[in-house]
């Protein structure tokens, strides 16, 4: 009798098909790939023809369907409800896995395994609402390439990015902000938005307009509430609506530099705030539509959703963290506890 009593696997399958083709019993084929002759004759029965054919592909198909229970989260309604709820609320499947490895919760889940799932979900369904469930609503994992760029722009007192001190570049240090307009279909509504390089915390206001002198005093508003060692650079896109950044170092003491041309990714971090908010504000909104009570609350989605490169933190836990005698009266207002 044969030794072996794993699942049989493919080639076995070819072996089987290709013996039992040429006559061969099922004590033989047994013996040849040492299996138990009782397991051979369930082979053949099970997955055999009409006419006694042995198909090996089918075969192995059939087995593995037998198997497959469906995926984790299939089979767990209360963790897939979970996680589902956390993607609802802007969490990427990262946040969500990592979060959960941190709590060290009784249930965990990679985030790969999440992402199938939704993507299987799509494809199973053809329902392009599963897709919203990821934070930036794509057919595909990947990244789109992007077409144009800032154009060459003179703007009075700029200093490049090239000069911008290293403490600002490695995210260990208190105090360096990044700034940038949210964009929509109605190139005259904006919002504008201010990134913490370190804790990620970002903050979004309506804006009338993108004049220069609107940009300038709604940045002063924020950075007039925050302590001197909170406050040391900001970093700009070269857009015309931030020509009056001397106004920060006038007043407030705060360096100013500027992205080199055609070069968002010098301030990715602003990039990646934005792209987190267009889960809630698409490019064809209307911001008639929205109150900035409304975008105060989706902010507070954004900054307390866990992040990866803060070891599953949030950015207002680690901003709390660097402010300790400040407190966030909402994500859009800094005030003084």
């Amino acid at each position: 009798m044969g030794t072996a009593y794993g699942q049989i696997t493919a080639e076995e399958r070819y072996r089987i098909a290709r013996l039992h083709e040429d006559g061969q019993s099922v004590r033989k084929i047994a013996a040849a790939l040492d299996r138990a002759p009782s397991s051979i004759s369930r082979e053949l029965k099970r997955n055999s023809g009409a006419q006694g054919d042995y198909k090996p592909t089918y075969s192995h198909e059939q087995s593995l369907a037998r198997r497959w229970t469906g995926s984790k989260l299939a089979r767990d309604d209360g963790l897939r409800d979970m996680v589902l709820g956390c993607l609802a609320h802007g969490w990427s499947p990262e946040a969500i896995a990592g979060r959960l490895r941190q709590q060290k919760a009784q249930k965990t889940i990679s985030h790969e395994t999440i992402y199938k799932f939704i993507y299987d979900q799509f494809r199973r369904t053809q329902d392009s609402t599963w897709q919203h469930y990821l934070p930036r609503a794509k057919f595909k994992r990947g990244w789109r390439g992007r077409r144009g760029g800032s154009p060459e722009t003179f703007i009075k007192e700029r200093v490049g990015i090239a000069e911008r001190p290293k403490s600002a570049g490695n995210r260990q240090n208190n105090g360096h902000w990044e700034s940038d307009h949210m964009g929509f279909s109605n190139r005259a509504q904006a919002i504008l938005v201010m990134h913490d390089r370190k804790s990620r915390l970002t903050l979004f206001n309506i804006q009338a307009n993108k004049t220069a002198a609107v940009t300038a005093d709604r940045l002063l508003a924020w950075m007039n509430q925050l302590p001197p060692h909170m406050r040391k650079t900001i970093t700009f896109d070269n857009g015309s609506e931030f020509a009056q950044h001397y106004k920060l170092k006038q007043k407030l003491g705060i360096k100013t530099y500027f992205c080199n041309t055609h070069s968002p990714w010098q301030k990715g971090g602003i990039e990646n705030a934005i792209g987190r908010m267009r889960r809630f504000l698409p490019t064809k909104t209307n911001l008639n539509d929205i109150t900035q009570q409304t975008l105060n609350a989706y902010a507070v989605t954004c900054n307390n959703t866990p992040r990866k490169c803060l070891g599953y933190k949030t950015p207002a836990e680690v901003f709390h963290s660097q402010v300790l005698h400040f407190k966030l009266e909402s994500t859009c207002q800094l005030a003084l506890a």
